[in-house]
């Protein structure tokens, strides 16, 4: 118990955190691209995530809350060091809130700045998000250099929930906005592509720890793999964009599901690059769990809250699947 306890709350945090990223990016990345739609174009696109945009924000409370209860001297040391960028996070978030209410009862000439509004917290989000993956990637640095790849990576993610976006609109729209979507997923790629090779790059570069896996053996063999698969999902992507049959005729999810196996593939890497660590070179995920006792009662909550919500969120989506209608907010 002692072992295998933090263990699994390690991967249930982790495996919380990863469907945030999927789930919760897309709909940032509908509101990044909200300002280079028409005015109807924005209801539709506003109506593909109203279902659902809630709802996927319970996945980051799970893991964070998970951090807090299961990990509590690695959440009090990385609640600090990110203060500022969890705090910009916080008021993008609000932004959002507020501007997806107030978008719908505002008259004509404040919708725009609604809109605007939900825009810009979108990117607010998205930046803080990636500026806090980037600390917590170079183990809660505060050198020059772990700055220069925080901002690396505040810059590169929002690429990552725009693709999301794109592909989220070709599975909920037809038309015009479909078009459109398609357009934006090809603008989006080679950015991103660009973004992860650069992140990957410049990752072993940041961190020591992690170095030292990637480059030993026989250690370096077990990687291998992730980064020979995640070539080959890129280049399927890049084929499903640019081949102009394929994402036709039922096969829009297609570029959804790529984008997924991308995710999970880049979350496995993360995990063996940091595992046994919580924070990388400071402390491991035994060091810092909380007492045996404490753990098991808290796996009982766990076991029930973590599958409730992986049913619920598949009741919700199953239900609202297909493409959109009109937006209402009756």
């Amino acid at each position: 118990m002692e072992f295998w306890l933090p263990l699994f709350f390690a991967s249930a945090m982790g495996l919380a955190l990863l469907i945030y990223v999927i789930l919760d990016g897309y709909d940032l990345g509908i509101g990044l691209l909200l300002p280079f739609a028409t005015e109807s174009e924005k209801d539709q696109m506003i109506a593909s995530i109203g279902p659902f945009w809630d709802a996927n924000e319970t996945w980051i409370v799970l893991g964070v809350g998970i951090l807090l209860i299961a990990f509590p001297k690695a959440h009090g040391d990385i609640l600090t060091a990110m203060y500022i960028p969890v705090t910009v996070m916080l008021m993008g978030l609000m932004m959002r809130g507020i501007a997806f209410d107030f978008r719908a009862k505002a008259v004509a000439d404040h919708k725009q700045m609604w809109n605007a509004i939900f825009s810009g917290g979108s990117l607010v989000m998205a930046a803080a998000q990636g500026w806090m993956l980037g600390t917590y990637i170079t183990g809660l640095g505060e050198t020059a250099v772990s700055s220069l790849f925080s901002i690396l990576i505040a810059i590169t993610l929002p690429a990552l929930y725009i693709l999301l976006g794109a592909a989220w609109l070709l599975i909920k729209t037809e038309g015009d906005l479909s078009t459109k979507a398609l357009r934006w997923a090809k603008n989006a790629i080679l950015p991103m592509g660009l973004a992860l090779l650069l992140v990957s790059i410049a990752t072993p570069l940041v961190s020591q720890t992690i170095a030292d896996k990637w480059f030993s053996y026989p250690e370096g063999l077990k990687l291998i793999p992730i980064p020979l698969l995640s070539t080959a999902i890129y280049t399927s992507l890049l084929w499903l964009l640019f081949d102009q049959k394929v994402l036709r005729h039922g096969r829009e999810w297609m570029l959804f599901a790529g984008l997924i196996a991308l995710c999970v593939l880049a979350a496995l890497g993360l995990a063996y690059s940091i595992l046994p660590d919580i924070i990388i070179g400071r402390m491991t995920i035994w060091e810092s769990a909380s007492s045996t006792d404490s753990l098991l009662f808290t796996f009982w909550g766990t076991a029930i809250v973590l599958p409730a919500i992986i049913i619920y969120t598949f009741f919700v989506y199953r239900i609202f699947r297909g493409k959109i209608t009109t937006l209402s907010y009756e």
